[in-house]
């Protein structure tokens, strides 16, 4: 997984639901460090925080990944 990619994407579409990362990091119970990490991609994401963050951003594991659901990397 890409991880400066990912880290893009869920920055976007926190931005896009209007939320700041402190705000952010509250409501997925993480410091604001860690989101700050993860949105850089200096930080690894554990799949159990991916899915916090997809649930919380109302997208898709796949979507913030731009995994298919076969697994494969969209390009």
């Amino acid at each position: 997984m890409d991880t400066k990619r990912v880290g893009r994407r869920i920055k976007a579409f926190r931005k896009l639901k209007g939320h700041t990362q402190l705000e952010f990091a509250e409501m997925l119970g993480v410091s604001i460090a860690v989101i700050g990490g993860v949105e850089r991609g200096t930080k690894q994401i554990t799949d159990e925080l991916l899915d916090q963050i997809a649930n919380s951003l109302a997208v898709s594991r796949n979507e913030l990944t731009l995994r298919n659901k076969r697994g494969h990397t969209d390009a």
